[in-house]
């Protein structure tokens, strides 16, 4: 398998065995339909080894540790398995190290697919396969979305409390031993020097963003489609009224050399008034926000006509505290930006099918990551959308959380 790809799975019972040359630390996460678990009971490993539908087998260092899953077992409100790896050796990364994921049938033992993620450096902890269900059948998905702060960083991702783990008292005094504090945001920041007349100086939603274009005043959809350039903003305003419908950003690539896939991933990073990071909505947290914005899925080549993938923003239902949304793209297979052709974005009125506005990336740099554009509320309750084009060096949507924040 391939970063992102994926297989129906027909048996009940399977079987993620995680081998490297290393002794690692596997686990299994039961997430629902928040893409959290519902408490540290659904986190299952060396410790805990047993959960409704899911169980860890250690390896003993002779052989890889595993995590079955059996989804006939699992609780209907499960949605999702992930399964993790880190190295046991306190602070060792994958540098040098490829793991490799066996999946199999529970039961006979036969192998359904193999992965091994590319690519691997500073990780010290990956996320490496999914069992998941769509339509109601259950899938597997190669993911080898890598963490540079440990299991400690996977599980409060996750929603599992890390500081609250049983202590081994023999091995395993590998990662979650102090939680890192990933998420970008100070609980509160000074409020910025305020002689604004627009009343109780709030936490400055980014009203104007950074580069905006000089001389081209406030655009809005009052004369139909709007194709923007780089760093130039259209008020979601039509005929005096704020768009406060559902919109579809639809993010479109080609392969820049005939014959080559591109595995490029769209997503979406919520921000609160401080810039802090309130959620991430990707290939592997399809619904954020109480279902306000939804994710269309993985596409694996960029190959074909329109849109490669589509994120669903209810604007009149996001919550009060989310003020600014960044879209972003990532290379997760590590293929640069030069190698892309004819990247855009486009808004679209999703209850018509009209296309808004428009962005086309006219420029590339040799970087694995683009942000693409920005919604920003104003204190007036109507969005504005800014394009960006801004290159950031990140294969996953992780490493866009702070630039993202920096360029609102």
């Amino acid at each position: 398998m391939t970063p992102g790809s994926n297989l129906p799975l027909e048996a009940v019972r399977v079987t993620v065995e995680v081998a490297a040359p290393v002794r690692l630390d596997v686990s299994g996460l039961l997430l629902a339909a928040d893409g959290k678990v519902r408490s540290d009971a659904d986190f299952v490993f060396y410790n805990q080894p047993s959960g409704p539908g899911v169980a860890h087998r250690s390896g003993g260092g002779a052989g890889p540790d595993s995590v079955t899953v059996d989804t006939g077992a699992l609780p209907p409100d499960i949605e999702r398995v992930v399964v993790t790896a880190s190295p046991d050796a306190a602070g060792q990364t994958f540098q040098g190290i490829e793991p490799t994921a066996t999946v199999r049938q529970a039961d006979t033992g036969a192998v359904i697919a193999t992965f091994t993620p590319p690519q691997l450096g500073t990780e010290t902890a990956l996320v490496v396969v999914e069992v998941y269900r769509r339509g109601g059948a259950w899938k597997v998905r190669a993911v080898g979305q890598g963490y540079a702060d440990g299991l400690a960083g996977i599980a409060t991702d996750f929603g599992v409390s890390v500081d609250e783990e049983p202590a081994s008292p023999a091995a395993r005094p590998a990662a979650p031993a102090p939680p890192p504090p990933a998420p970008v945001s100070p609980p509160v920041t000074v409020p910025p020097p305020a002689p604004a007349p627009t009343g109780p100086a709030p936490a400055a939603p980014p009203a104007a963003p950074a580069p905006a274009a000089a001389g081209t005043g406030k655009i809005n959809l009052d004369k139909g489609r709007v194709s923007l350039q780089k760093n130039q903003t259209v008020s979601l305003v039509k005929h005096g009224k704020p768009l406060l419908a559902q919109v579809k950003m639809g993010l479109g690539w080609e392969p820049a050399f005939r014959g080559r896939d591109i595995d490029l991933d769209a997503s979406v990073i919520a921000y609160g008034p401080q810039r802090n990071h309130i959620d991430s909505c990707y290939f592997g947290r399809l619904s954020i926000l109480g279902g306000a914005i939804r994710h269309s899925g993985d596409n694996l080549t960029g190959e074909g006509a329109g849109d490669d993938e589509v994120i669903t923003v209810d604007l009149g239902r996001l919550p009060a505290e989310a003020t600014g949304l960044v879209f972003t793209v990532n290379s997760f297979t590590g293929q640069k930006f030069t190698e892309v052709a004819k990247a855009y974005c486009r808004l679209i009125d999703a209850a018509t099918g009209e296309e808004l506005v428009r962005f086309d990336l006219t420029g590339a740099e040799p970087q694995t990551g683009v942000m693409m554009a920005k919604l920003i509320r104003q204190f007036s309750g109507e969005w504005e959308m800014t394009a960006m084009g801004d290159f950031v060096k990140s294969r996953t949507v992780r490493g866009m959380v702070k630039p993202g924040a920096d360029a609102l």
